[in-house]
């Protein structure tokens, strides 16, 4: 290689040593471009003449032999970097000492060397980035050898750098462009460019991953790097910089890009080379001699434009290019296109091309593209140069609809234009196919875009036909635009389809055509090839669901074959095969010779693909002297799919053999078969049957399709005979059988040993059940045998395409030995396409062998044992739900109120929700009153004494009755009288039904009727809910989840079980065990079944899962879920059987009468009816008064004042104004109470005592059957008033002529009633007939009756027996069929699934539909509002009440006085609210201090139970025995003077490897480590640097030394000693010493330094102590000396870790201080030890709850949380608590480290620093955590009257305490300050700020050495402390205490009020009432305690 000097035209003379012809190829180039040409062959004569020996005085012709270059030359260290002292290389096994070894190119030391090795020193390294080329030639075995190997120094990896470009992006030519590298503290930086070629010459083979160009070095030194703007225009390409830097010991690299793009800065496209280039012309071919070489001509550089500079991918381009008319003189040029990537889009002899399209930019740098153009002239001379365009991205602008017109109109341009071709509509259509081939934006349809593939398809296909591609490139551009077109396949239409594959054929068919043309295009036709194979396998992907499946892959097949006909068109003779593969579709070609061709397999190395191994094939079928071409294809999908014949599972593959002609050698009839490996692709279950040969040895099989073969294989648990026989529906026999055979067979594997295949031409193989019967092979006297064997049954058909018939057959082929249930073997006598259908039989069991499946209960009880506890779990869950049932039948009922009046029919039914929350139920005893727009109802008291009412999500139905209807109702007023253990209650909802019309209404409560709880009122109104508030989601929402989780869920609805329903909980507990036993039979009926390694897994996050398992799963579901839904629609839609409503009223009264109550209302006791002293004058009076004042309310009319003194009231005037009323009723027109009658007349009566003054009122004549009910209500009270009148008698009256008057006037009011009360019953009894709950309409009743007969329950339990049953006993026969572990397996995944489903998939799937049918449905289901179906007729009251006898009706009205008929008033809620927050204080404040008692127990546990009492002492007693020989004040010398000494002494006891004592174990060696400063360290004044030769500074980090040395801290000195004296004089770093920062007197210390182990002995420490003496290892620049090491103390389980300190400021004296640390790391096996981590997870439980509590508080009070210091102390011992337990865990593992790095390096010194210092944290928390838990104590106490006080007073004196605490401190800081500056640097109680101030502070405490400072200075001491003491003590100190004591007594004189003092009277009361010990009561004033507020938060 030689370089042009100044770009002129140069003449080279070229010596040579070889002789003859010579080829010279001419190669000019610089940085950025080159250009070559061939000059020609040149015939090269020998000037010297040599003789040839045995030819005499001939001149011979010399000849290049060439020589064996086989030597491999191995280079240690392999790949030298920065810093490599040295390199040797050697070769394997040569022996020869006279190896010559030679070095070329960059070689610093050019010396030949002999010898066997080769070792290159440092100095004759190459440099940087450069190669040097070592040779070594041998003739050690007689002849010559040689090798050649690359040596290059690269940076390290160990330093990361990266380069940073200020203007880059993009880059402007125009400019210069700044690099910039980020590496501080770096000696030597070196940037570099990187040439465009590749090494020539002698390094043309070296090649490194760091040096893969070779590199032009451009600047050293700097961090930054320019490259000028002149460089920037000269470059056409991008400039890639590598930059490498070294720092100290380290080194690295980068790499950087800079992206060059000139079509800124140039007016046109036109490209320049760099350099001129000079070529030859290639006419010179004659001989020459090489001395007359003629200078060659300069030729100028072709130039090209292109055109427009800026376009899209739709943009017609043009480019133009101009050559040297001489260039072209030798043959026509060739112009080739290609993009940078290589990617070709043209070739031609046309300069000038138009129409171009051209792909994307570079969307990074400006969508900018380079063309690279490349002219070849017919002497095989190249020039290239590049041009630069932008092509930009629109299409993101326009949607597809606008591509497709855009794509339209080009092409119809084209096609004016004459240039519509393939290669030009390729060009375009790639990037519209990747445009398409993103997603679609909102709002476009994928029908355009299938609008547009099919377009495209047939612009292309039409192209193509007419103009047929003219090299491989066009072909390839076509084909990689049908694969991007079909890469959607189900954007692809059948036209499209039918159109690509016709495409592809002609595609193909072009390619065929250019290989004949004698060129050779091997590679380009290569790359053509593969994307015609990806469209293909596109197609065949999506063609088996179109109908013109038939012709597409006839099309696909055709296409295929001539892919493999040019694939072979250069093929050399056994050479590597050709193979392209995608995912569905595998190709091979191959040449092979005739004699190669068996037993080689031919496949395309992919799991999927098939296999073909061929036979010896004779010379009949192929030549021995001609080469076979081989063609295999293999697809995963069956490409003859549209054929409806056999199902084919498998892979699809094809093998032909053709000459080279092309022509097809038959193959068939074949004597030896061939092999053939299909493998399956469908997921396909398999089973394995386990049998135990001692006890049973039958399979049954289930074929189910005829005609196929049977594989069985068996892999046995022992090698052993077997003997298999094969029964058809039957069990075979010695002598009953259908097939037999011995295993195992000759094979050559086990597994085929043990294989049996039964193909149909060795039997027929019909549909049915075959019995399998295996049995072992044994000798004479042996009777059974413990061996066992899976065996796995395989159904499969091997198949063939017959071309002919055009359909599958399997004549000449069967099924191998070596099928698997992952591939089927087919053996084969002919060749074409194969295929494989693939049947796995279900797992099944021998029924007829029980007993003998049973008898292996003791080795496989774990499935059995299951099984029994789930039926025995069963029946005890049943007997519970037995219970449950019978309890819920009492509550299924309507209570009939007891208050209810006797004489009222008007009939409401009230259903009331108690809600789920907790503490929903009440105790309280709860009143109703009804508001309708017709009038109130009285107030009602809810109560059953049969059963307990408002429990907690209970369902609670009362009958209450009214004179009158209260018309459409408007509310609902609910009360209680907050009675009872619990009070509290949540009402849901309330639904309330008018019987007597049939209307509904809802009332949404969803409150608290609570003192506490939700609005805190015990008294509430509900209104009526609409529709609207019915269907809001909300509450469809949960009403949807509660219905489904208490009656649709069938595991919770167990529980939750609704007790209306007619679906019991024993039925409910039935179906969930048949259910589950189904589930189980499914489960394992699929267990174990293996799985294709190949098929696909999907992965969501942590699961995983098979399609194979998701089938399973499918299918368990199809075969469980048909019964399981049937059992349970039959239990919940039976009716329940009707009982004879006589006979069981009479047994019912006949067994107890008591329960008649539940069906009717409940009365008290009532006394004998014949006793009627209780009937007087009055109770006359208040009867008439109660008719006029229900007359008056039914009008609607507010009553008038009735005086209460009954004496003063006349009983005739009473009756006449009931009397006119009544009358005013007959003369309107038989109707009470209408608006109108309100305005026609009113009347007026006044009587002695009473004044009442109403309008009468009476309805219209439409409305008297509305108010016939109360026509005949008030005819009862008047019968009523009559009797008792009869009873009474003229005697009970002052005057008889009253008694008679008034017996008239009931007697003329009844017979004026009478004719509405006779035509009212007639009314009444049609209308009560057909209400919705009464009437005796048997029949019409069950007709109309929903549901399914009663008797079909028994149906039901026939099913859940059954299924049951079979469930349970197949799967203890598949588990013992399994055997132990396989069952157990199945076991715990039965187990985990069951949970997964009950707890997961179960809710969720809950959930699902409530929001369904609350968003979509909004149906309202009256079931959710307690809308319960009541079968039967509902009492009547009057029916238990005998009419004749008026006691009876006196004694059944109720007592109107009861408390809980009337609304607790607010000042009664607000007494019971103030009181039961005192309680809940009181118990709260019970509650948290007893929490705290154990919290602080337990944590106090904790902190004891992590030190140990003996640490101490063991601290005390090593410190101690170290201590010997320490003196105040050490030099150097001394301290190795004391190591020698005392330090070996105490660390080699007499007891090998133990310290002094004998009872601490030394853990690893002992070391010694300094520290050091550098030298000149610090600056020397300068008037001494002449005296003073040398300082250093005290330590810091800065002047700490970190270098290495020899002996005697020598730098120069290279000292080979060993590594064990090399170590104490080299730094090593902290984590190379596994050591921490330690904290000394004086600094703060690095972990690292110099170090030195003393090793396992005595005698190995001193002689090692006594070298570092020798060599002087302390000397003036050391400043701290540290002896570490760690010993363990059995005796008392404790670890100790050592450092002993010697340190120095400088001045020359060392100073002594131990460090000692304990830690606790192996914990003890006692007692104890368990009892510290139960306390230790109890104290965690704690500080569990308290996070919930203080998140609670958070929540309620957000911001003010923070407000409150205690709050903030409950947080600090939450977070110190965590954190305690993060350090424990962190302590535990690096104990663990530490103790393994013992272990495994016991001669070493073990580091157990972090381990100590994790320790030491654990303990500082642990003390913190003690000192705020008990800090605590206080809050907690704050209700003691006298902590209240010391409380109060210290908020009330704070003000004045924190001045007097600033003076106190300002006067402190003084002193402090003053002592320390005048005695720092004399005593040593002030020699720091700390110490000072530590001593003035025990100054004020009175201890304090007053000799030092008045020694030191009488006067100024003197002074010093009198002051401090006249002014500290006397003064500030006295006055801050007077400021607390005056605080103090304005306290006790105005103590601050506290309401919890209220609360501690109350809490000793409880506690004196549990105790049963008498307290005397304070008296509190509760407006007081209301008001005033507590100071202690």
């Amino acid at each position: 290689m030689h370089e042009m000097l100044h770009g002129s035209p140069q003449v080279f003379v070229i010596s040579n040593t070889i002789q003859g012809k010579l080829n010279v190829v001419v190669r000019a180039e610089n940085s950025f471009s080159r250009m070559e040409m061939d000059s020609g062959n040149t015939t090269v004569n020998c000037h010297n003449e040599t003789r040839n020996q045995h030819e005499g005085d001939t001149i011979s012709e010399h000849v290049r032999t060439a020589r064996a270059n086989n030597l491999k030359i191995i280079v240690a260290p392999e790949v030298p970097i920065i810093g490599t002292t040295s390199v040797k290389l050697y070769v394997d096994g040569l022996v020869d000492d006279n190896a010559i070894w030679r070095c070329h190119e960059a070689c610093p030391c050019p010396d030949e060397v002999t010898n066997r090795d080769y070792e290159i020193s440092k100095a004759c390294l190459p440099p940087v980035y450069s190669f040097s080329v070592y040779t070594v030639h041998t003739k050690s075995h007689g002849f010559t050898q040689s090798g050649t190997r690359c040596i290059t120094v690269i940076p390290g990896e160990n330093m990361k750098l990266s380069v940073t470009c200020s203007n880059c992006n993009p880059v402007n030519i125009a400019e210069s462009v700044k690099l910039q590298v980020q590496c501080e503290g770096c000696q030597k930086i070196v940037w570099y460019f990187e040439r465009k070629k590749d090494f020539t010459g002698s390094l043309s083979h070296c090649y490194s991953e760091s040096v893969k160009k070779s590199l032009i070095q451009k600047a050293e030194g700097s961090s930054s790097f320019t490259i000028e703007s002149d460089t920037l225009q000269k470059a056409k390409q991008d400039i890639t910089v590598v930059v490498y830097a070294i720092k100290d010991s380290l080194s690295g690299s980068a790499r950087y890009t800079v992206p060059i793009d000139d079509t800124s800065s140039t007016e046109d496209s036109s490209v320049q080379p760099l350099l001129p280039t000079t070529v030859s012309p290639s006419s010179h071919t004659t001989d020459k001699s090489i001395n007359s070489v003629t200078p060659p001509i300069a030729l100028s550089p072709p130039s090209c434009i292109i055109s427009p500079l800026v376009g899209d991918f739709l943009s017609p381009f043009k480019i133009s290019c101009s050559v040297d008319p001489s260039f072209c003189k030798a043959g026509s040029c060739i112009f080739c296109f290609k993009t940078a990537k290589g990617n070709y889009f043209y070739c031609g002899a046309e300069p000038t091309v138009e129409s171009l399209y051209l792909p994307l930019g570079n969307k990074h740098n400006n969508y900018s593209l380079t063309v690279v153009i490349t002219v070849k002239n017919g002497a095989g001379v190249t020039a290239d140069t590049a041009v630069t365009t932008r092509v930009k991205d629109t299409s993101r602008n326009h949607t597809v609809g606008d591509l497709q017109a855009l794509v339209s109109n080009q092409v119809s341009q084209l096609q004016q234009q004459g240039r519509l071709t393939g290669a030009a509509l390729a060009q375009m259509f790639q990037s519209v196919s990747d445009r398409l081939n993103e997603p679609l934006p909102e709002g476009q349809h994928d029908s355009v875009k299938k609008e547009l593939r099919q377009q495209m398809l047939q612009s292309l296909s039409a192209a193509t036909s007419s103009f047929p591609p003219n090299n491989p490139a066009e072909v390839q551009m076509s084909a990689n635009v049908v694969a991007g077109l079909t890469t959607q396949g189900h954007e692809l239409t059948d036209t499209a389809q039918l159109q690509a594959s016709y495409l592809l054929t002609n595609l193909s068919t072009s390619l065929v055509t250019l290989t004949r043309s004698g060129k050779e295009l091997s590679e380009q036709i290569l790359q053509a090839s593969m994307p015609i194979i990806d469209a293909v396998s596109n197609i065949i992907k999506v063609s088996s669901s179109t109908s013109k499946q038939n012709e597409i892959s006839s099309h696909l097949l055709n296409t295929v074959d001539n892919v493999q006909s040019a694939l072979l068109a250069d093929k050399k003779v056994n050479q590597e095969p050709t193979i392209l593969s995608t995912s569905v579709f595998g190709l091979y070609v191959n040449r092979i010779s005739s004699n190669d061709l068996s037993k080689q397999p031919i496949n395309v190395q992919k799991n999927s693909s098939a296999s073909f191994i061929l036979p010896s094939l004779g010379s009949d079928v192929v030549s021995q002297d001609e080469p076979v071409d081989v063609r295999m294809t293999s697809f995963r999908i069956n490409p003859f799919s549209w054929h409806d014949g056999e199902h084919i599972s498998g892979s699809v593959g094809s093998l032909s053999l053709t000459k080279m002609n092309g022509s097809v050698i038959p193959v068939a009839n074949l004597t030896e078969e061939i092999e053939i490996l299909l493998p399956r692709t469908e997921v396909a279950e398999v089973n394995q049957t386990l049998l135990e040969l001692a006890n049973f040895s039958t399979v049954v099989i289930n074929v189910t399709a005829p005609n196929i073969s049977l594989v069985f294989k068996l892999d046995p648990s022992e090698e052993t005979p077997l003997q298999l026989l094969l029964g058809f529906q039957d069990y075979p026999n010695d002598t009953n059988y259908e097939a037999r055979i011995q295993l195992p067979q000759d094979g050559d594997s086990a597994e085929e040993r043990y294989t049996w295949v039964l193909n149909p031409t060795e039997m027929t193989i019909e549909v049915g059940v075959y019995y399998l019967l295996v049995r072992p092979v044994v000798g004479a006297g042996v009777n059974s045998t413990n061996a066992s064997v899976f065996i796995t049954t395989i159904a499969a058909h091997c198949l063939y395409w017959d071309e002919i018939k055009a359909n599958w057959s399997g004549d000449g082929c069967r099924v191998g030995p070596r099928t698997t249930t992952l591939v089927t073997q087919c053996l084969c006598t002919h060749l074409t396409f194969f295929g494989s259908s693939f049947l796995v039989m279900p797992n099944v069991v021998d029924v007829s062998r029980t007993a003998e499946l049973f008898a292996t209960f003791v080795n496989n009880p774990v499935v059995v044992c299951f099984v029994g506890a789930i039926i025995l779990a069963y029946l005890v869950v049943v007997m519970w739900a037995r219970r449950k049932d019978i309890q819920d039948a009492v509550k299924v009922k309507v209570t009939v109120l007891e208050d209810n009046d006797p004489l009222a029919e008007y009939r409401y039914l009230l259903s009331i929700n108690t809600g789920h929350r907790r503490g929903a139920s009440t105790s309280s005893q709860v009143t109703v009153t009804l508001q309708g727009t017709e009038g109130e109802s009285e107030p009602h008291h809810l109560t059953d004494p049969g059963k307990p009412v408002f429990e907690r999500g209970g369902l609670d139905m009362f009958l209450l009755t009214t004179p009158f209807s209260l018309g459409e109702l408007q509310s609902i007023r609910l009360w209680h009288d907050n009675s009872g253990q619990h009070p509290a209650w949540y009402v849901n909802k309330v639904m309330v039904q008018d019987l007597e019309t049939g209307q509904k209404w809802h009332f949404l409560c969803n409150s608290w009727l609570s003192i506490d709880l939700g609005e805190c009122t015990l008294d509430k109104v509900f209104p009526v809910a609409t529709e609207m508030d019915l269907k809001r989601f909300s509450n469809l929402f949960f009403m949807k989840t509660a219905k489904d989780f208490r009656d649709g869920h069938i595991w919770f609805s167990v529980i939750s079980r609704p007790p209306s329903s007619n679906f019991t909980r024993v039925q409910r507990v039935s179906c969930c065990f048949s259910l589950l036993l189904c589930t189980m039979l499914t489960s394992i009926m699929f267990w174990g079944i293996p799985s294709d390694p190949s098929e696909q897994t999907m992965d969501l996050g942590q699961i995983e899962f098979t399609w194979q398992q998701v089938m399973i799963g499918i299918q368990s579901s199809i075969i469980m879920f048909p019964i399981n839904l049937l059992i349970v629609s039959i239990f919940r839609n039976a009716r329940p059987r009707e009982q004879k409503s006589e006979s069981s009223s009479k047994q019912q009264s006949k067994t107890d009468p008591k329960k008649q109550g539940k069906t009717g209302r409940v009365s008290p006791n009532q006394p004998p009816h014949n006793n009627h002293k209780e009937i007087t004058p009055d109770t006359v009076i208040k009867d008439v008064k109660r008719i006029a004042q229900s007359l008056y309310k039914v009008m609607r009319r507010p009553v008038p004042r009735i005086e209460l003194d009954s004496t003063k009231t006349n009983i005739n005037n009473l009756l006449s104004l009931v009397e006119e009323i009544i009358c005013q009723h007959n003369r309107i027109g038989n109707e009470f109470y209408t608006d109108s009658s309100k305005k026609e007349q009113t009347f007026a009566a006044s009587l002695e005592c009473v004044n009442l003054k109403e309008s009468s009122y009476c309805e219209s004549a439409e409305q008297n059957g509305k108010h016939s009910i109360y026509s005949q209500y008030l005819y009862k009270q008047l019968q009523n008033v009559e009797r008792e009148l009869r009873l009474l008698g003229p005697s009970s009256f002052s005057k008889p002529d009253s008694y008679n008057q008034a017996v008239l006037q009931v007697q003329g009011m009844k017979k004026l009633l009478e004719p509405q009360v006779s035509s009212s019953s007639a009314s009444g009894l049609h209308t009560r007939s057909s209400s919705p709950t009464g009437g005796n309409s048997g029949d019409s009743k069950k007709c109309c009756q929903k549901g399914l007969p009663w008797w079909f329950v028994f149906v039901g339990w026939f099913l859940v027996v059954a299924t049951s049953g079979v469930s349970a006993y197949f799967t203890m026969m598949y588990g013992l069929t399994y055997g132990k572990e396989r069952s157990i397996s199945w076991l715990i995944s039965m187990v985990v699934s069951f949970f997964e489903s009950l707890f997961i998939t179960q809710p969720v799937k809950v959930l699902g539909f409530a929001v369904f049918f609350a968003l979509v449905l909004k149906t309202v289901d009256q079931e959710d509002y307690g809308d319960v179906p009541i079968d039967g007729t509902l009492p009547i009251m009057t029916k238990h009440l005998s009419t004749d006898d008026p006691d009876a009706v006196r004694i059944a009205r109720r007592d109107s006085t009861c408390s809980f008929y009337q609304p607790p008033p607010p000042t009664n809620i607000e007494k019971m609210r103030n009181n039961m927050i005192k309680e809940q204080k009181v118990f709260a404040l019970i509650r948290e201090i007893l929490i705290y008692v154990g919290f602080l127990w337990m944590l106090l546990l904790v902190a004891y139970g992590q030190r140990d009492p003996h640490a101490y002492y063991l601290t005390q007693h090593i410190r101690q025995s170290f201590r010997n020989g320490i003196s105040d004040s050490m030099k150097h010398n001394d301290i190795l003077n004391w190591a020698k000494s005392s330090l070996l002494n105490n660390l080699f006891g007499q007891y090998p490897g133990f310290i002094t004592d004998g009872n601490s174990k030394l853990v690893g060696n002992a070391r010694l480590r300094q520290v050091r400063v550098r030298k000149d360290s610090c600056k020397i004044a300068k008037t001494m640097q002449y005296s003073v030769p040398d300082c250093h500074a005290p330590y810091s980090w800065d002047a700490e030394d970190m270098g290495s040395y020899s002996p005697g801290w020598n730098r120069n000195k290279n000292v080979n000693g060993s590594k064990i004296l090399l170590t104490p004089w080299h730094y090593q770093t902290q984590n190379k010493l596994r050591a921490s920062p330690v904290w000394g007197g004086l600094a703060l210390y690095k972990g690292g330094g110099f170090v030195v182990e003393l090793g396992p002995d005595k005698k190995n420490a001193s002689s090692l102590l006594q070298y570092l003496y020798d060599n002087i290892w302390l000397d003036v620049y050391t400043q701290a000396v540290f002896v570490e090491f760690t010993v363990y103390n059995a005796n008392v389980n404790l670890f100790c870790i050592v450092t002993l300190t010697f340190e120095t400021t400088g001045v020359g004296a060392f100073y002594y201080r131990s460090e000692v640390q304990t830690v606790h790391l192996y914990q003890s096996t006692g007692g104890f030890h368990v009892f510290v981590i139960a306390s230790e997870a109890i104290y965690f439980l704690f500080i569990l709850y308290y996070m919930f509590v203080q998140g609670k508080l958070m929540k309620q009070q957000k911001w003010a949380y923070f407000s409150s210091k205690w709050n903030l102390l409950e947080l600090a011992i939450i977070i110190l608590s965590w954190s305690a337990l993060c350090v424990l865990v962190k302590r535990t593992m690096l104990g663990n480290r530490d103790i393994e790095y013992y272990q495994n390096n016991k001669d070493m010194f073990a580091s157990f620093y972090e381990t100590a210092t994790a320790d030491a944290v654990l303990g500082y928390l642990i003390a913190f955590l003690v000192l705020l838990a008990t800090i605590k104590l206080w809050h907690l106490l704050r209700l003691n009257p006298k902590l209240h006080m010391i409380t109060s007073t210290l908020q009330r004196a704070w003000t004045d305490i924190s001045g007097f605490i600033v003076v106190m401190t300002i006067m402190f800081l003084a002193y402090s300050i003053a002592c320390n500056l005048m005695y720092g640097w004399r005593l040593y109680s002030y020699r720091t700020l700390l110490e000072a101030a530590q001593t003035i502070i025990c100054l004020q405490l009175g201890i304090f050495n007053y000799d030092e400072v008045l020694d030191y200075n009488p006067l100024l001491g003197a002074f010093l402390i009198g002051s401090c003491i006249i002014f500290m003590t006397f003064v500030v100190l006295n006055l801050f205490i007077s400021v607390i004591l005056v605080a103090f007594n304005e306290e006790q004189l105005h103590p601050t009020p506290s309401e919890e003092e209220e609360i501690v009277d109350l809490m000793l009361m409880k506690i004196c009432s549990l105790l049963g010990i008498k307290c005397k009561k304070k008296q509190i004033d509760a407006d007081a305690s209301m008001t005033t507020a507590s100071v202690i938060s």
